[in-house]
């Protein structure tokens, strides 16, 4: 299936065999178009993250390996019951010459919270309690009740602090014809001791919006440096082969990959009969066409294994092989055959590209096999069902189920479930708040409204001898660090 692509592997080769001046400059090609960079919206698309994290830092930030470290924060404590974040912010002067306060960041904060109110983020901020000024350069943030993962929280590019003089970096952009031209800003700039030779050590970072296979094209022929926003329906466009082999990296995502039912009515009215749609998918061989090391399916909403997860939720049907699950499937279907009639026949909605080519042949075939026909549309078409494909933000069972919450997915959602998150807010300890989460997640599952396929798959594609990059299980990859700035 993959044959058609060797012609493009062996001009990847002369590329990276060829290197390329380094004149300075790091291309980045971003899978997507200019709205998905220069989106400004309360929640921003995975494109203007990366562009809002370059010019507009918070508290913390991360760093290349998905790690949180400081930024206008220089240090910070946490207190032993773990509802406290006491940080100490940089000093240093702002464009007009007064001095960054702790106050401003603090009322910024809230500013931010406020606007992020009905979303998703903003309902992952709802542990926040208090956001306030202590002195001049000491802010607290309190909690309702502890919170693992919320310093990954704050590092989200949304709650970089916009100040009224100018962005706070760690870089500044401009844009010609098109494309971004960000420079790492000087270290003094933000409240760090000067570099000796700071300009010597430093690249540019180019960024431009691509279509998948233009990236592609452009990266084998050496026009750019780096591809970033990779997901399934594009990997067979990048370069896999053995002659490349390195210049493709894959992250271990977390977060959501699955099938969302969208119209549940019909065949899909019913929850035993979504659940024989979940019990039919071979999620082993799902994946095979993309050779995908590592991967593994899951029939869990949450990722399991993440922190205050407590081992109540495991998977789904573990007593039974593929084929008694099938057999159990499709006893269903034809239960519903029979007193409607009709065989079902449904349809899906997926994004263009030959990997959702591969997912729906695969998903067709798995149906097919119970006695349901799969049709595909296109994502702005309505269907039966629809694919969801998101990483984490933080890693807890609380991003998971605020995805689902009834403000934002009805139909895919449970009023007990978001009842459940809800209690977990002020639970005693973190036992009980686990136990909230477990419980959620249960209920929800119980819908059948969301079948998990496992974690998202995402891509890059990084030249040899570029510095800066690594994979997260965040998925997301600075632009900061790509300029090679040593501070």
């Amino acid at each position: 299936m993959l044959r058609p692509l060797n012609a493009l592997a062996f001009c990847a080769l002369l590329a990276a065999c060829g290197g390329g001046a380094d004149d300075g400059v790091v291309d980045v090609a971003y899978i997507g178009d200019a709205a998905s960079l220069y989106s400004s919206g309360t929640e921003l698309t995975p494109g203007a993250r990366l562009m809002r994290s370059a010019q507009r830092q918070g508290l913390v930030r991360f760093n290349a390996s998905g790690e949180v470290i400081p930024a206008l924060a220089e240090r910070w404590i946490v207190t032993d019951d773990g509802r406290s974040y006491i940080f100490r912010i940089n000093e240093f002067d702002l464009p007009d010459g007064s001095r960054l306060t702790a106050g401003a960041v603090a009322q910024e904060l809230n500013r931010t919270r406020a606007r992020l109110a009905g979303t998703s983020l903003g309902l992952d901020l709802a542990k926040v309690s208090d956001i306030r000024a202590m002195t001049g350069r000491v802010i607290e943030i309190r909690l309702r009740s502890p919170m693992p993962g919320f310093l990954s929280l704050l590092a989200q590019p949304e709650l970089g602090v916009a100040l009224r003089e100018a962005d706070a970096g760690p870089m500044v952009a401009r844009i010609e014809e098109g494309v971004a031209l960000l420079s790492a800003m000087p270290p003094e700039e933000r409240g760090l001791s000067a570099q000796e030779d700071w300009e010597e050590l430093v690249s540019e970072v180019h960024v431009s919006a691509f279509e998948a296979q233009e990236a592609a094209r452009a990266f084998s022929q050496g026009r750019v440096d780096i591809i970033l926003g990779g997901q399934l329906q594009s990997l067979p466009l990048a370069i896999t082969g053995a002659l490349s082999r390195g210049t493709v990296r894959l992250d271990s995502a977390v977060g959501l990959f699955g099938i969302d039912v969208a119209k549940p009515e019909g065949f899909l009215a019913s929850p035993s009969n979504r659940e024989a749609l979940a019990m039919a998918i071979d999620r082993s061989t799902l994946l095979t066409q993309f050779n995908v090391g590592g991967w593994a399916g899951s029939t869990r909403i949450v990722t399991g294994g993440l922190p205050g997860d407590d081992g109540v939720v495991g998977e789904r049907w573990q007593a039974l092989s593929l084929e008694q699950r099938r057999a159990r499937a499709r006893a269903t279907v034809q239960q519903w055959h029979a007193g409607s009639g009709v065989a079902p026949s449904l349809s899906i909605a997926l994004p263009q590209g030959p990997g959702a080519r591969f997912l729906f042949e695969a998903l067709a075939r798995d149906f097919a096999a119970i006695g349901v026909t799969l049709s595909r549309v296109s994502q702005n078409e309505t269907a039966d069902l629809r694919l969801r494909d998101t990483v984490a933000r933080y890693a807890g069972a609380r991003w998971y189920l605020n995805q689902f919450n009834c403000e934002l997915s009805a139909p895919v959602c449970s009023l007990d479930t978001d009842f459940l998150v809800q209690l977990s807010l002020d639970a005693a300890d973190p036992a009980e708040e686990a136990s909230y989460l477990s419980e959620a997640e249960q209920t929800l599952t119980a819908t059948n409204l969301y079948i998990p396929l496992g974690n998202p798959i995402r891509w890059s594609q990084v030249r040899a001898g570029v510095e800066g990059f690594a994979e997260n299980s965040w998925a997301f990859h600075p632009l900061f660090p790509l300029s090679r700035a040593p501070i």
